[in-house]
This record gives C-alpha cells, structure tokens and sequence, in this order.
C-alpha cells in the first residue's frame, strides 16, 4: 500500500476528510523512519519550513487531536499550557530538557523498571510513563 493510500484510511479512520493539506501533515507526521516530538507550534512551522506551504493553525490543531483520540499519536503534558505529541505510541520515559524545551526519549538501559505499590481503590492501571525534568546545573564547584 503506498503512503498516499495509508495516509488516506488513516485520516477516513480518524473521521477526517483526506484534503491536499491533512495528506502533507500525514507525511510530515509518518514518513520517517525514526520517531519525533513536537508541539503544535513546532508541526506548523516544519510543515512551512520542509513543504514551504502555510497550513492553518486550525487544521494542524485538528488532525493532530484526531490522530491522539485514534492512538496515532501520543499526548506529553509538561505543564497546564505546554503539550508535546510523539509519533512513538508505545510506552516509554522522557527526559524534558527545561533550557531547550526539548523532549527526549530514555532509553531502556537510561531508567530501572517502575514498581508501583500501591493503586487507587477500583482503578486499573493502564500504562506507568514518567517524565523526567533536567536542567543546567549552574552551581559552581569548589
């Protein structure tokens, strides 16, 4: 099946008209070979920069949040107004790098496996994701 045709059914699943722009998001999205994080923001301007076309904001916006509810993409809240997608949806850790606001992969070997003890009454835990912040460590030694 050729990317056009997948990208395609994959925007049809997501309940999304396959329109010229909502293709090019697609291929900028699922065309490489190794995964990426990336704000809204951050999608806009690749997108301007790699195809030199200007997608509105809004339809970025939109098939990026139908691509999470579909599971296409995977939502990092760094905080109540910062949100980073990942085209990896499989469970893992990041570090958040706070000097460069850039969000990094751990790998396996970087971080033990997380042993929860304890888990709320009734709930069922669905995946265990922890996000690592870093920093300049500015202090001076002496």
């Amino acid at each position: 099946m050729s990317n056009l045709n997948l990208y395609t059914e994959k925007l049809r699943e997501s309940g999304l008209r396959p329109t010229r722009q909502r293709l090019k998001i697609c291929d900028i999205l699922f065309s490489t070979e190794k995964t990426f994080h990336f704000t809204i923001n951050d999608l806009t301007k690749i997108i301007e920069e790699k195809l030199n076309e200007k997608i509105s904001l809004a339809t970025v916006y939109n098939t990026v949040h139908a691509f999470k509810r579909k599971g296409y993409l995977k939502e990092i809240s760094i905080n109540s107004d910062k949100s980073y997608f990942d085209t990896n949806t499989t469970e893992h850790q990041h570090f958040f790098d706070e000097d460069t606001s850039e969000l990094i992969d751990c790998g396996e070997n970087e971080i033990d496996s997380i042993k929860v003890k304890n888990n709320i009454t009734g709930k069922k835990i669905k995946s265990v994701e922890v996000l690592i912040r870093v920093a300049s460590d500015n202090q001076t030694q002496n």
